[in-house]
């Protein structure tokens, strides 16, 4: 394992990355070299533009696709929403109930025009689905509690009944295994395990549901050939997942290329043992069941004041929530542990 020292600087009592990641010494240098050269007028587009695309070949790594089936854009809802927007009429999305709405507002929107959502709580998913439907959206992990989602009995379910599966992979890749090939959809934001910057984000496509859709965003950079699409007709998009391209914030994607690669220097199994280990560590010190998920949820004594938590975590969910990565160590699991010890309401 790469020594994480040497890529990211120590930030001590950080363990929030489910809010944001934060990003490497390289990722930073490469942010702020390109603005540099922005400032000065030296910069070449062209340049800012190949990050795009080393980003978009090192997410595909990352979860196991081809970097033609994946689609760039700048939040996970925009990219849900161009799925939701392609559904016919009377056709049933099934979401949890506690999914994010990122991955529930956009389905919801849909159902101006006749879709029908059926949001349920998340252990009853699979048994939703198996009843019949056209999609099933959830997210890998869950964002509020950390929940781990068996995605191939999903994915079983949802072929039983010939329905497409979505998944948000935000609160996943990054940390956890993904294998995008074995879904309709993995959409992800990078801003937070990925540790890019904010405007980073990917869908991958099955070819059946890339048939399925419009590229109604489609501009210069959803082109077959960029350089020949700038001006006028014909309609020239390129025929691979790029044709539902949005025109890329160069700088966020410049981020972004240099943060996948560190990962992929690490290694995902390596970061998945290392995030499972501190975080299953501090339940095990609170006297808890380990739940093998980066992401902890642990309900406070309503007489702390959250102000004086002395380390970095988000409530969420009516739970403080925890939320360990690669930059974090034992430094952090102790200090979470100790105060954590007389203060969480144990059920």
């Amino acid at each position: 394992m790469t020594s994480i020292d040497l890529l990211w600087k120590p930030v001590e009592g950080y363990i929030d990355t489910a809010s944001y990641g934060l990003p490497s010494i390289g990722t930073m240098q490469a942010v702020e070299q390109a603005l540099s050269e922005w400032q000065s007028g030296l910069g070449v587009w062209e340049q800012w533009s190949t990050s795009t695309e080393s980003a978009r070949a090192s997410f595909a790594k990352l979860v196991n696709t081809e970097s033609s089936s994946v689609t760039i854009g700048a939040a996970s809802s925009q990219l849900i929403g161009m799925i939701a927007s392609s559904l016919p009429r009377k056709a049933v999305v099934v979401v949890p109930d506690i999914e994010f709405t990122s991955n529930l507002f956009p389905w919801m929107v849909a159902e101006d025009h006749g879709v029908v959502v059926r949001a349920v709580p998340l252990e009853y998913l699979n048994e939703t689905v198996a009843q019949g439907c056209d999609l099933v959206a959830t997210s890998a992990v869950q964002s509020a509690t950390g929940e781990v989602v068996e995605l191939t009995s999903l994915r079983n379910a949802a072929e039983s009944v010939g329905a497409l599966t979505v998944v948000d992979a935000t609160q996943a890749a990054g940390w956890y295994p993904i294998d995008a090939s074995q879904h309709d959809a993995v959409v992800c934001s990078g801003y937070k395990w990925l540790c890019s910057p904010r405007g980073v984000a990917y869908m991958t496509l099955s070819e059946r549901l890339a048939a399925m859709l419009e590229p109604s965003a489609a501009g210069w950079y959803a082109g077959e050939v960029i350089k020949d699409s700038y001006y006028g007709p014909p309609l020239r998009l390129a025929k691979d997942g790029r044709r539902f391209d949005i025109s890329p914030a160069w700088f966020s994607w410049v981020g972004g290329a240099a943060a996948n690669n560190d990962l992929l220097t690490i290694g995902i199994e390596e970061i998945y043992r290392h995030n499972v280990y501190l975080a299953n560590r501090l339940l095990v010190e609170l006297d808890m069941q380990p739940t093998d998920s980066a992401i902890v949820s642990l309900k406070i004594n309503s007489s702390v004041d959250p102000a004086k938590v002395p380390f970095r975590a988000s409530l969420r969910g009516g739970g403080l929530r925890i939320s360990f990565h690669i930059y974090n160590d034992e430094n952090d699991l102790d200090r979470a542990a100790s105060f954590l010890k007389g203060s969480i309401v144990r059920s």
